[in-house]
């Protein structure tokens, strides 16, 4: 048996919790057990969080699979986001799709967007902003597309893009963003907090945007 907190063999016994033999690692200072009663603590359950979020979960759905606390649940989600970081994307010459889809934060009134870019041939998701829909906030994704020198850029007939993306490039026609926009319907079938006509949403924008991050980047990273 190793530290389940940093895999080392370098631990002593040190005292019992529940007639549960407890152990030191010597190496990161932490306290661990071989076995542990609550679910949380196994070190299988981030990735059950992170795939039955990723298949339509919500975050009830999960505690109540899980047999842990929403609490916990909502803790990890942030947890596995934070160790996430938007890939380098370093391609020349590709074709990208841009698109913005709605939802809610907070309560049905509050309407925000998810505006992102998704390049055509591998389906990648290069980086994405959840916010107002204007000419500010969706100017830095624009950029950073420009960036990578794209021979083309489909947008929706949204009046904005115009004025950010050079004419040469841009291209808005029926069809043009077919990739993106059968994105944005697995996005509202795997994520239940963007599920429409339901009582479904987000109660925060720290949670929307982590929920976002593990779903299009998460099988990048070995986090568990």
């Amino acid at each position: 048996m190793n530290c389940t907190k940093c895999n080392s063999s370098n631990y002593i016994r040190k005292g019992l919790q529940n007639n549960t033999q407890r152990f030191y690692c010597k190496n990161c200072k932490k306290y661990f057990q071989s076995d542990y009663r609550y679910q949380a603590y196994k070190s299988e359950t981030n990735d059950f969080i992170k795939k039955l979020l990723e298949e339509g979960c919500g975050i009830r759905s999960v505690s109540r699979i899980l047999n842990i606390s929403s609490k916990t649940v909502l803790s990890r989600v942030l947890k596995i986001s934070k160790q996430i970081k938007t890939p380098y994307f370093n391609k020349f010459g590709c074709k990208f799709e841009i698109d913005e889809m709605w939802s809610f934060i907070g309560n049905k009134k509050n309407v925000t967007w998810i505006t992102y870019v998704l390049e055509r041939e591998t389906k990648s998701i290069v980086d994405f902003y959840v916010g107002r829909k204007s000419k500010e906030t969706i100017k830095p994704l624009i950029n950073k597309v420009l960036l990578l020198q794209p021979s083309k850029i489909y947008t929706d007939k949204l009046n904005i893009y115009p004025s950010l993306i050079p004419k040469e490039i841009h291209k808005r026609f029926q069809y043009c963003t077919n990739r993106i926009e059968r994105m944005n319907l697995n996005l509202r079938t795997h994520i239940k907090r963007l599920s429409r006509k339901t009582i479904c949403f987000t109660r925060s924008h720290k949670y929307l945007e982590a929920h976002l991050k593990i779903y299009f980047w998460g099988k990048m990273y070995h986090l568990f």
